[in-house]
């Protein structure tokens, strides 16, 4: 793969500072929808809505048919269907539509970086599953911030050094 041009160096960097804030609001997003799906689709089938009769916060029960069992959530062709009961704003479906564009803009933020950085795609789609597997977001940060840091350091020290290392060293007959 052919390295970053130097030019490209500014956009790498603030590639990366909004992959950093797409990634950790994308993994705080992912986690709550686990948890929200966790309080939906156990034996508590319960959902979280703002206002509305229950006060300012509440859990609402959602009726579940027959059908609906624990491991229905892994099977998309089960005929599970839940009926929320609550009233006033469904925070729980308001999780759910907010992790899925956050989702779209962690992918944007993703493919920039990956794109400036002119990785491999396999480096892409593992980018792209901390968006859906929970917490690798996070890891993926960390590990992916060290990683571009480093890399840019390393880039811009080699030329310093270069012309320097490259002058000839005077002769002692130049000396005199």
């Amino acid at each position: 793969m052919p390295e970053p041009r130097l030019a490209s160096f500014p956009k790498i960097r603030g590639a990366l500072k909004f992959y950093q804030v797409a990634s950790i609001i994308t993994g705080v997003g992912l986690l709550l929808l686990v948890a929200e799906m966790v309080l939906k689709y156990t034996p508590l089938h319960v959902e979280l809505f703002l206002g509305g009769s229950g006060g300012f916060l509440w859990f609402a029960p959602a009726i579940a048919g027959p059908e609906c069992q624990w491991f229905s959530l892994f099977f998309p062709g089960s005929d599970c269907e839940m009926i929320s009961t609550g009233d006033g704003f469904n925070l729980s479906l308001f999780i759910l539509v907010a992790h899925g564009w956050f989702y779209v803009v962690y992918l944007f933020a993703c493919f920039r970086v990956w794109s400036l950085m002119r990785w491999a795609f396999p480096r892409f789609l593992l980018l792209a599953l901390g968006g859906v597997v929970p917490l690798l977001s996070f890891f993926l940060e960390v590990r992916v911030a060290r990683q571009v840091r480093s890399y840019l350091a390393e880039r811009e020290a080699a030329p310093a050094a270069t012309p320097a290392a490259s002058t000839p060293a005077p002769s002692p007959e130049s000396t005199r």
